[in-house]
């Protein structure tokens, strides 16, 4: 069975920064698209960004400020958020998928595993 484990979340002040990580624990599967989600109180789960070995993209909500990144040694991904904002507030979900994908198209390919989510919390 294949987990994906998110840890870096917490509580900031705007304007901060925070850096999330999501590392896989189990069997070894073809993770060859990693993203990352967003989910607020009373509302759906938003796509925030992904990547895979030729492009990054991320939801115009975060650009410039939020950059997904891959350590392939350790097979993490990151999101590094920078000037937070009190609406960034969510529970940060990373996904992972076999497919390929680009552009918003990553923001609806299947995801077959997925992480137990952090909480962000942005103060104002």
């Amino acid at each position: 069975q294949v987990q994906l484990v998110e840890s870096g979340g917490g509580l900031v002040q705007a304007g901060g920064s925070l850096r999330l990580s999501c590392a896989p624990s189990g069997r070894t599967v073809s993770m060859y698209t990693r993203a990352w989600f967003r989910q607020a109180p009373g509302k759906e789960r938003e796509f925030v960004a992904a990547m895979n070995t030729w492009m990054t993209y991320s939801a115009d909500s975060v650009k410039g400020r939020f950059t997904i990144s891959r350590d392939n040694a350790k097979n993490t991904v990151y999101l590094q958020m920078n000037s937070l904002k009190p609406e960034d507030t969510a529970v940060y979900y990373c996904a992972a998928s076999p497919s390929a994908c680009s552009g918003y198209g990553c923001a609806t390919v299947k995801y077959d595993y997925w992480g137990q989510g952090t909480q962000v919390t942005v103060s104002s």
